[in-house]
């Protein structure tokens, strides 16, 4: 991956990187295997920029790790460019390799992708869900765009299916932590994080609800959590609910992001293409 600059201050290379939002392990790994160019010559990162001189930044190629198999299956993917991979990732999958479920993880999916496209990076997550959540994930394809993607702010929407009726919009102000039993369930607590949930009720029938929620922290379980605390756990939540005789994971995706392209500068807007949780709604009752 290749990236061109006009250099516009007088400054040394190694602070013109940092300008341009290089972190010091990229910087580290591009010295060691990359390439740094000053009008076409080779030039440490003490050298000094003059007005007007063309820069132009190699990365290193990104090699995988062994324990990471290729997992060959199509993509859902969203939106693509040079930089970034957005894809809907289904239920009963995890973005990353886990002990207990060690593979066909979405990151092996997206390598075996990249792998046939003759992509020189290597696959890093930038938005993760939970392994029985879906919906949107986005995706860099180098550690320098996954270290730029955590320096700018996305917006995420999610749909979930309540038990019980809302009918008006909600805040949830709850702070969460860790459950005193529990390595993986999580509690409101005093104790716990500042947490903060909103939610739009969209559409609903005697039973259940269908809400539009957006995240104002990013807490573990946060959506789950907080609405169990309300009174209204999400359908299929086994962990902060109850068994569903037919739906075993929550009924939980994310449905929309929003976020400005750190490399073009442009805005970009993504959303789920089939409204999953609205037909599901239909069928409970």
């Amino acid at each position: 991956m290749i990236f061109e600059y006009n250099v516009q201050s007088p400054v040394t290379l190694k602070t013109f990187l940092y300008e341009q939002n290089f972190s010091k392990k990229t910087i580290s790994a591009i010295k060691q295997d990359g390439a740094l160019l000053v009008n076409n010559t080779p030039k440490t990162v003490r050298h000094q920029l003059s007005i007007g001189d063309m820069v132009v930044v190699k990365l290193p190629r990104e090699v995988p790790s062994g324990n990471l198999i290729p997992f060959d299956k199509p993509l859902d993917i969203l939106y693509e460019d040079e930089w970034l991979l957005i894809v809907n990732k289904s239920h009963h999958q995890n973005c990353g390799p886990s002990r207990e479920h060690p593979h066909e993880s979405l990151v092996e999916q997206v390598l075996a992708y990249m792998h046939r496209h003759d992509e020189p990076g290597i696959p890093h997550i930038v938005t993760r869900l939970d392994r029985h959540t879906m919906g949107i994930v986005i995706i860099a394809k180098s550690r320098h765009i996954h270290h730029l993607m955590s320096t700018i702010s996305i917006t995420k929407l999610y749909e979930c299916i309540c038990k019980g009726v809302l009918t008006e919009p909600g805040v949830i102000e709850q702070p969460i932590a860790r459950h005193s039993e529990s390595i993986i369930e999580r509690v409101v607590s005093n104790n716990g994080k500042y947490a903060k949930t909103l939610f739009w009720p969209i559409q609903n029938n005697e039973m259940y609800t269908l809400c539009r929620v957006k995240l104002e922290t990013g807490r573990t379980h946060q959506i789950r959590v907080h609405f169990k605390h309300i009174g209204h756990p999400l359908v299929g939540d086994y962990l902060y609910g109850e068994v569903h005789p037919y739906y075993k994971t929550q009924l939980l995706k994310c449905a929309e992001v929003i976020f400005v392209h750190p490399i073009t500068k442009k805005e970009v807007c993504i959303q789920t293409a089939k409204p999953q949780l609205v037909h599901i709604l239909q069928t409970l009752s």
